[in-house]
């Protein structure tokens, strides 16, 4: 692999890093869930049924936020909080060629050891 593609695959791996992150707790993951239906929620919506606080919340959405996974809207006095797929669009396109790639490495091996 030449250096110049190492950096772009580098820099594309770098890119999705974000994303990983933010879906990597627990409560940011329920989130996500609950937001994943389609409609807009309050942050009144998305504390329901749930033991962690208002402002814990607040935090764990602007952390997906900011890597673009939810976007507020305001309403009045009120912001609601929407699911947009895109990043999540983007990893699993990722994780699709990393599969790609394992399947073709497996299939290598596969003929190698049946010769």
């Amino acid at each position: 692999m030449s250096r110049k593609s190492y950096r772009r695959r580098a820099a594309r791996l770098q890119a999705h890093v974000p994303v990983f992150a933010a879906l990597g707790d627990a409560t940011r993951l329920a989130l996500v869930t609950k937001l994943a239906d389609g409609r807009p929620h309050s942050i009144s919506q998305l504390t329901e049924g749930s033991a962690v606080t208002r402002q814990a919340i607040t935090k764990h959405l602007r952390v997906l936020e900011t890597v673009g996974m939810v976007r507020s809207v305001r309403m009045g006095r009120e912001s609601l909080f929407e699911f947009d797929p895109k990043p999540i669009e983007e990893i699993k396109q990722y994780l699709d060629l990393v599969s790609e790639q394992w399947d073709q490495a497996l299939l290598m091996l596969k003929a190698f050891v049946e010769d």
